[in-house]
């Protein structure tokens, strides 16, 4: 799919050459390992102003190093909290929790709740199974904690944008087909879930910001010796959509993702999972992060929050109600 500026919203066209030239970077081997480098060097700990903050080290199941989490909450609350595993993106290469600050405020600002997310492993260190692993094993850590750190123990929300996002869909098929634990709901936010890459909106595309080139190179790494790619790996592979928990999710029009996130839904909706879905005309990879204060950027953290809030409320019906506030409408941004 070629990509032109005159296919972009006119809010966010002002980004247009930005966004081909970060693509550009994305085309190298070495752009996401300075990345990741000069991230965990500047953000590593950053807080969330107004918001209670924690960092710990969990094990691994496997018995390898422990993983690094943080755990955010509200600085008063009534209760035991649902609890949220967020996962960052980063196209499986690069990222880390501190980066997604202001979207997890607003989430927790929206409707109280407490949010772990894992600084996992990524692809440039070690390839799958790596970052899923460390993200399962995340899950299963808040089931047997939720309690002691306050939250509720009945099920839990898993969420996250682009490679968090397939990783959020991979780990609720995984917690489902195991019934390890009960997912509530799953938010996989344009999710980048599909490695064949055979879509129209895949082939040949040029978007700003992710385009073909980067979703290529990103996959052949996360997936460097990898023969045998499982629904686990690339959740867009899955063939039993019957037992997935509830989904909100949307994506840009422009961008790789849509044919497969397109797909999901259609599949989620055919074995009668509740979806909420909507596609931005006119939006390429990550627009909401990147351009928090263009109108459609606002229009879709808007859409997001407000069926955050309507599930959250739905699928824990006994947590305290709380009145809406402006805040929920206030944009996401990479933090």
């Amino acid at each position: 799919m070629k990509v032109t500026r005159d296919m972009v919203d006119r809010d966010l066209r002002g980004s247009y050459v930005a966004g081909r030239i970060i693509a550009g970077f994305l085309h190298t081997r070495w752009f996401s390992p300075l990345v990741l480098h000069s991230s965990r060097s500047v953000l590593r700990g950053k807080n969330i102003k107004g918001l209670v903050c924690r960092q710990r080290h969990i094990p691994r199941r496997d018995g390898g190093s422990t993983i690094r989490v943080r755990v955010y909450r509200p600085p008063a609350a009534v209760g035991p909290l649902p609890v949220m595993l967020y996962l960052h993106g980063g196209g499986y290469l690069h990222g880390m929790p501190e980066q997604f600050g202001s979207t997890i405020k607003d989430f927790i600002e929206t409707e109280p709740c407490i949010i772990v997310a894992p600084d996992y492993r990524k692809a440039v260190e070690e390839p799958y199974p790596a970052a899923f692993d460390d993200c399962y094993d995340t899950l299963l850590w808040i089931r047997d904690n939720a309690a002691s750190i306050g939250g509720r123990t009945e099920g839990f929300i898993v969420s996250g944008h682009s490679a968090g996002g397939g990783l959020a869909a991979a780990v609720s098929l995984k917690a489902t087909d195991t019934g390890d634990t009960r997912i509530a709901f799953q938010m996989p936010l344009y999710p980048m879930i599909d490695d064949r890459q055979t879509s129209a909106s895949a082939v040949g595309n040029d978007a700003p910001v992710w385009d073909e080139k980067a979703n290529r190179l990103a996959w052949a790494r996360y997936l460097d010796g990898v023969t045998n790619v499982t629904p686990y790996a690339a959740a867009a592979r899955c063939t039993d959509y019957t037992k997935l928990p509830p989904t909100i999710t949307y994506v840009g029009s422009l961008e790789p993702f849509r044919d497969e996130t397109n797909t999901y839904v259609e599949n989620l909706r055919r074995a009668d999972v509740p979806v909420e879905f909507e596609v931005f005309d006119g939006a390429f990879h990550a627009f909401d992060l990147i351009v928090p204060d263009a109108p459609i950027s606002r229009r879709a953290n808007r859409f997001l929050m407000e069926n955050f809030r309507k599930f959250a409320r739905r699928y824990f019906p006994q947590a305290k109600q709380h009145e809406p506030d402006s805040r929920s409408a206030t944009s996401g941004s990479a933090g």
